[in-house]
């Protein structure tokens, strides 16, 4: 175990790691919450990833973050994975334990949940995921977990949207169907949810997405996963329709929030770490 009087390092893990706001926002919520920890942005190329985990753990890094492209590589160099990052296959926290061993868990998923009011408020809705990316497995998988009364899992290639409803229904025991997404998708009518987690958008606000409007009605919560920008096409015109909306900004700092608590045991300010990293992107 490290010796108190020593200052914790966090670490996180990418290639290239340049333009990630992670280090910022965290070195603005250790100085806000007292806390003398600092937090450091690493560039791991692929082939030394093994490397650098032996390196965090010899040096007493007290955890950090993944990011790509390593998410779905790290699972295997650690000594333990939290239940969302097991079933997924996707790391983006890893935590220190005092026995040295570094775990690793998937908060992405979680960041949208609580948001939404926690598994109290989820139980019972009728979901659809639109994309089956990184982002779309740890939501699904919370969705299910939390008892979504149906998942539909929709994407451009039904036998990706097949793979995933595979995994909520054989591990989580979940109502989930896939749909192979062909034109102008048209939201069913019990659906009170609908998460937008494609990367096709990223960088255009204006970028239109297959879907049919009319089917946007105000009692559907809409969400688009999407960060720079967080304001896109999808939020505007759900909005328009009376839909409530999270964009991703909101997920993505409440993820940095959860993952702060998880190692300092302080709760950041909200607030504060979305200034920071719209502050950072120039949003």
């Amino acid at each position: 175990m490290a010796s108190q009087s020593l200052q914790p390092i966090l670490a996180l893990l990418g290639y290239p790691v340049g333009g990630n706001p992670i280090q910022y926002m965290m070195e603005k919520a250790f100085a806000h919450c007292g806390l003398d920890w600092r937090y450091v942005s690493l560039e791991v190329r692929p082939e030394h990833l093994a490397d650098a985990v032996r390196g965090l753990k010899v040096m007493g890094f007290s955890g950090g973050n993944c990011a790509a492209p390593h998410q779905e590589t790290i699972g295997p160099l650690l000594d333990q994975l939290g239940r969302t990052a097991e079933l997924t296959g996707v790391v983006n926290l890893l935590i220190r334990r005092d026995d040295d061993e570094l775990i690793g868990e998937n908060t992405e998923g979680r960041a949208l949940i609580d948001l939404l009011g926690g598994s109290d408020k989820l139980g019972g809705r009728h979901a659809v995921v639109l994309g089956v990316g990184q982002m779309a497995k740890a939501i699904a998988v919370e969705l299910a977990a939390a008892g979504a009364a149906q998942i539909a899992i929709v994407d451009h290639v039904e036998a990706r949207a097949s793979e995933l409803v595979e995994l909520l229904t054989g591990k989580l025991n979940a109502a989930a169907t896939a749909v192979c997404w062909e034109g102008d998708y048209s939201i069913p009518p019990e659906i009170d949810l609908v998460i937008h987690t494609a990367e096709a958008v990223q960088g255009d606000a204006n970028a239109p997405i297959a879907l049919a409007l009319e089917s946007l009605v105000p009692t559907m919560t809409v969400v688009d996963t999407t960060i720079d920008p967080p304001r896109t096409w999808l939020l505007d015109e759900a909005r328009e329709r009376g839909c409530a909306t999270v964009d991703g900004v909101a997920i993505f700092t409440n993820q940095v929030s959860l993952n702060f608590e998880t190692w300092t045991g302080a709760r950041p300010d909200r607030a504060l770490l979305r200034e920071a990293v719209e502050e950072f992107l120039e949003l």
